[in-house]
């Protein structure tokens, strides 16, 4: 058997594929940054046909870097932004609309349309998730209310719709599948059956008929075609799944932090799901072929990677995302200067869709620096606030830190949020955590690795960041800034 596994990390910003050899190491890289489609303020859209034509290329691409070819393959492990609604015709396989993104908040007034009978928990006991705008299944029912003639086609069953993963493998093998980890994004799929809800689609407005196939995160779904003809694809899984995965948190009571575009923070709860009381969701972790599925704890922050590129982007006080923690380091506080993203509402633990972006405590002594300074610190209190909440559903005291993700090469940023949570934080000797987690999957399936104990032998710690000042002072300060944010949306 071939000793390598291409992982496909298709991202917010960005796709790439990243090969590894038999002990979880890099091989090989390829990578395409995404664009991005704002046509309305609070609209957030992506070209699935670029994702696609771009997950073929850096595929093809890092295994002719890794001096491969398909036949040295074993498997393709898919991972992928998870509530972002993609919506194809069956037979042509070409999308029938721009997919939309999960930071997206267009479905609001169906959000607010199912929150009228039974609030905002409507859904919760069945699907673990609040009603929000966050999540997939509204946005499959907007883009079949809004494409004239789309509804009757869905119906007769000419029109697949999914998340990203069954995207992706749909163009790769053909078959019209989903993972159970992004079925559980959607707000479409029973936690306890771990099948789509009748009453749920009912309620929502989405035809069985659109939906594909939930399969195991641990499965071979199919061969792939075209220029990867003949490699296996076998194993998907939403991106912070596949990041606990590749964290190696297989026990319950274990948990991971990812900063991405977003953060969130998930806590293996084992084989029974938790019902959060205190704003997190409630999730599938992962399921393995035929065994019991395995659930989290999740504490989803929509904005904190992006902070900084809205800091570039928008503002232009920094020319790349990498010079954020040299200027912020000019300043040994922020100030008393807090910034809330609330840029599309927010999410865990608060779920408050009216809210939108402050800055709180502007004086004339505050600098650009400063400000720097308080956009890296926004991630580590939301952080705060996720971990708190986990800790008052799960019984649990966070001991320790798991983090992956881009962001986590400044120093600056992770040495905050071990002051700010009061625990260290660890940082793994393999960082991309997210495709690694694909790769254990696929390979799992096609037998290059036994079993997790496998998996867990390979976990090394790269740095630790222990807590040297109290913050708890700030906190009051910052929960007084995240009061300000609400109700800004009448």
């Amino acid at each position: 058997m071939s000793l390598h596994v291409a992982a496909i990390d298709q991202g917010t910003t960005s796709t790439r594929c990243i090969v590894f050899d038999e002990h979880g190491a890099v091989v090989a890289v390829d990578q395409r940054e995404l664009t991005q489609h704002f046509p309305r303020p609070g609209w957030v859209e992506h070209d699935a046909g670029e994702i696609w034509r771009d997950a073929l290329a850096v595929t093809t691409g890092a295994i002719a870097k890794a001096g491969l070819t398909a036949k040295d393959v074993a498997a393709i492990g898919i991972t992928n932004q998870r509530e972002t609604a993609v919506l194809w015709d069956r037979r042509t396989g070409e999308p029938v609309h721009r997919a939309i993104v999960w930071q997206d908040t267009r479905t609001d007034a169906i959000i607010a349309e199912l929150a009228a009978d039974g609030g905002q928990d409507r859904f919760r006991a069945a699907s673990g998730l609040p009603l929000a705008t966050y999540f997939a299944g509204p946005k499959i029912r907007w883009i079949l209310d809004e494409v004239p003639g789309l509804r009757a086609r869905a119906e007769a069953g000419e029109i697949c719709a999914g998340t990203v993963d069954s995207w992706l493998i749909f163009k790769l093998t053909g078959r019209h599948i989903t993972d159970v980890t992004n079925a559980s994004r959607t707000m479409l799929m029973n936690l306890s059956t771990l099948d789509w809800d009748e009453e749920l689609l009912a309620a929502v407005g989405v035809p069985r008929a659109v939906l594909p196939e939930i399969r195991p995160s641990v499965e071979i779904y199919g061969q792939a075609g075209g220029e990867l003809a003949g490699i296996p694809v076998a194993g998907a899984l939403g991106d912070q799944q596949a990041a606990l995965f590749g964290q190696t948190c297989y026990a319950p009571g274990e948990g991971k932090n990812t900063y991405g575009t977003g953060s969130f923070l998930l806590l293996n709860t084992g084989e029974t799901p938790v019902a959060s009381k205190a704003g997190l969701v409630t999730t599938v972790a992962y399921r393995i072929g035929d065994e019991a599925p395995v659930y989290a704890l999740e504490g989803s922050i929509a904005i904190t990677g992006a902070l900084v590129q809205w800091l570039r982007d928008n503002l232009g006080i920094i020319d790349s995302a990498d010079e954020i923690e040299a200027l912020a380091s000019t300043v040994d506080d922020t100030g008393d200067c807090y910034v809330v993203p609330a840029f599309s509402g927010l999410y865990a633990p608060h779920w408050r869709s009216d809210a939108r972006g402050v800055i709180c405590g502007l004086t004339r002594y505050i600098t650009k620096a400063h400000i720097a300074r308080a956009v890296l610190e926004a991630t580590c209190w939301q952080t705060r606030e996720v971990a708190e909440a986990m800790r008052a559903d799960s019984g649990v005291e966070l001991t320790e830190l798991r983090v992956d993700g881009g962001m986590t090469v400044n120093s600056l940023l992770m040495r905050t949020q071990a002051d700010i949570l009061g625990v260290p934080v660890v940082r793994p000797a393999v960082p991309e955590t997210t495709a690694l987690g694909a790769a254990y999957a696929a390979g799992l399936a096609v037998g290059l690795w036994p079993d997790l104990d496998t998996l867990r032998s390979h976990w090394r710690a790269d740095v630790t960041w222990r807590p040297e000042h109290d913050r708890d002072a700030d906190y009051v300060k910052w929960r007084k800034a995240v009061e300000r944010s609400m109700g800004w949306v009448d």
